[in-house]
């Protein structure tokens, strides 16, 4: 009972999970303008994010270009690319294979067996996409906070931190809690076939008493 709970906690949080690490790999607000010193331009915000940059103004509409070229972005928000990329692939592999190893689905041949290594696996597969999506949010986060607070860099080139990189962390740690969810589930799998009545291997006591009532007759007259 307890492990059927878990999955199915565990399937809606990798669910929710693995939704929130897409929309975060497509959001473009992984950096935002800061409004501090004299740059006081408040009508016009500058989004940067791993496919596009936008810019924002009042009464205008959001207009938004995508990169000329990979090598036209920052070293942590190429890195980034990548590790979305590959988290979003692993994630969205992982909930399937969570699926599988789900007690409400049939497995062909050892059915619990089998059950309990899928959902070990989708476990820590389910805990390396959250490490991998964890890594880039961090890293953005860090060069954006050194950049703040660098007095070598222009008031005009500090960055905040986006809503896409709290979206991030919010998603990693879904990631990992329904990692350690499947995780305990295929440790606290139980066949539910072992708890019902098995034929004994020997015949029972009174059986033997009454073979050997039977028989005892037959035994003495061999000896007469």
């Amino acid at each position: 009972m307890v492990s059927g709970a878990l999955q199915v906690a565990g399937l809606l949080v990798g669910d929710l999970s693995m939704l929130g690490t897409l929309a975060v790999t497509a959001m473009p607000q992984w950096k935002v303008s800061a409004f501090i010193e004299h740059n006081i331009i408040v009508f016009e915000t500058i989004w940067e994010g791993l496919w596009m940059h936008c810019i924002r103004q009042v009464n205008i509409r959001m207009q938004c270009k995508v990169y000329d070229s990979v090598l036209a972005l920052s070293p942590d928000l190429q890195a980034s690319r990548g590790l979305m990329c590959a988290g979003s692939g692993l994630s969205l592999l992982t909930l399937v294979l969570a699926m599988v190893g789900m007690r409400c689905t049939r497995c062909p041949q050892r059915p619990w067996q089998a059950k309990g290594c899928i959902l070990l696996a989708a476990g820590l597969l389910f805990i390396l996409s959250g490490i991998v999506e964890l890594v880039p949010v961090c890293w953005v986060a860090n060069s954006i906070i050194s950049d703040f607070y660098n007095s070598m860099v222009n008031v005009a080139q500090k960055r905040e931190l986006g809503e896409a990189l709290y979206l991030g962390w919010v998603a990693s740690f879904c990631l990992l809690a329904a990692g350690s969810m499947f995780c305990f589930s295929s440790l606290c799998a139980e066949n539910p076939r072992s708890y019902r009545y098995s034929s004994p291997s020997h015949p029972p006591a009174h059986s033997q008493c009454l073979h050997g009532k039977t028989e005892g007759p037959y035994s003495k007259s061999q000896y007469v």
